[in-house]
């Protein structure tokens, strides 16, 4: 599933192509992808532009000259890809977006969607969303995490806790800060604390520089998109060795959720 990184790079690489661009046509081929009657969704959104796209932890946030957003969610799946008829995937696209002969294809939308919505629904729907890891300060994590008791993998997936972060960047996470992702957040000390909050941005960070994990191309001759996924420190290596230490990467379940670790770096 896409997680921070991959959706800043859709952000940026997006803004840089269609910003201001008039959308000719919309196509929609899945209707469960969209939140209105086709027609409906079609006659709000064809002719308008695309003034600004912004993002808030795994969704883009597509403003419309018509004041109206468009907000997209990948979930598990889904991707983008901006090209033609000529270069496009041999793929189903849910949604079609024209900007004359250049096109937005929404891709692997089956559970995530793209929405047509006011300000105040936007606001609404994003309300419950933990604060940006970009935004956040050492004393607010602190304040936070202080208050939770469960362990650190579940907690730092959580969209209510922290906004953006999912399966693969929240082992990345604690790997870069030498901590067991299923150590509980009530144990740690305060170094322990401090090493995981400043392993936060960095690993965000470098994530984006790379493009992301998800190895999709974005567009035609696209080299960036995907780069993180070389770069990987335990996520989905397990055995293979540490980087550190040489110790094979383990993967465990716990509450159905999987991770990847360095048993002896992340005891």
């Amino acid at each position: 599933m896409p997680e921070l990184p991959e959706m800043e790079t859709y952000r940026i690489l997006l803004s840089h192509n269609i910003i201001n661009k008039t959308i000719t046509d919309v196509e929609i081929n899945r209707d469960k992808s969209i939140n209105k009657h086709v027609k409906d969704f079609t006659s709000h959104v064809q002719g308008k532009t695309i003034t600004r796209i912004n993002r808030r932890a795994k969704h883009l946030i597509f403003e419309l000259s018509s004041g109206q957003n468009l907000l997209l969610h990948l979930m598990l799946g889904g991707w983008m890809f901006l090209g033609n008829v000529s270069n496009a995937p041999d793929r189903t696209k849910q949604v079609i977006l024209s900007f004359g002969d250049l096109k937005l294809y929404f891709i692997g939308l089956r559970l995530g969607y793209l929405h047509l919505l006011s300000n105040e629904e936007l606001g609404e729907t994003l309300a419950d969303l933990g604060p940006e890891p970009f935004d956040l300060s050492a004393e607010d994590f602190e304040k936070m995490i202080s208050k939770k008791k469960g362990a650190l993998k579940p907690l730092l997936v959580n969209q209510k806790f922290i906004a953006g972060i999912g399966n693969c960047y929240s082992d990345e996470i604690c790997y870069e800060a030498n901590l067991n992702p299923f150590e509980k957040a009530n144990d740690l000390s305060e170094e322990q604390t401090k090493s995981l909050y400043g392993a936060i941005k960095p690993v965000l960070t470098k994530a984006i520089e790379l493009g992301g994990y998800m190895d999709n191309p974005m567009y035609e001759g696209d080299k960036k998109t995907g780069g993180y996924n070389d770069n990987r420190l335990v996520y989905e290596r397990e055995g293979q060795n540490c980087f550190r230490c040489g110790t094979e990467i383990e993967r465990v379940e716990s509450s159905a959720i999987k991770s990847f670790y360095c048993p002896k770096c992340q005891r």
